[in-house]
């Protein structure tokens, strides 16, 4: 058997050379908190954040417009709230299937990746 601890970190990916972009919407629109990456995996692009008690991990890789429906969820405090944001900063979000005790909704970024944002109702 697999014990599991917690959820270390996820990754999702972007164009290469597209870091700068990346960084605009994520720490700029998002505000999420970059770390610094490994020396050993510098050379390879992307960019890492802190998100809670989780790190995202954003990879650069070959992309073709692809549309994936994997995503990251993230439970934030006000679900409606970050919804406004994002739609007053020009972030397109589109409403996801209901799930009950839960509000929800998914995102893109700027490179095609779907991102849910989530509140959970007690």
């Amino acid at each position: 058997m697999i014990r599991v601890k917690r959820l270390d970190h996820v990754q999702i990916c972007i164009p290469f050379g597209a870091e700068d972009e990346a960084r605009a919407f994520y720490t700029g629109v998002l505000g999420f908190q970059e770390i610094e990456k490994p020396a050993s995996l510098k050379g390879n692009g992307g960019l890492w954040y802190k998100v809670g008690d989780i790190e995202l991990h954003i990879g650069a890789e070959q992309r073709d417009g692809y549309n994936s429906k994997s995503h990251p969820a993230f439970e934030v405090e006000d679900v409606e709230a970050a919804r406004r944001y994002l739609e007053e900063h020009g972030v397109a979000t589109q409403d996801e299937k209901p799930i009950p005790g839960v509000k929800r909704f998914s995102f893109r970024d700027p490179f095609r990746n779907r991102i849910e944002l989530l509140e959970k109702i007690r």
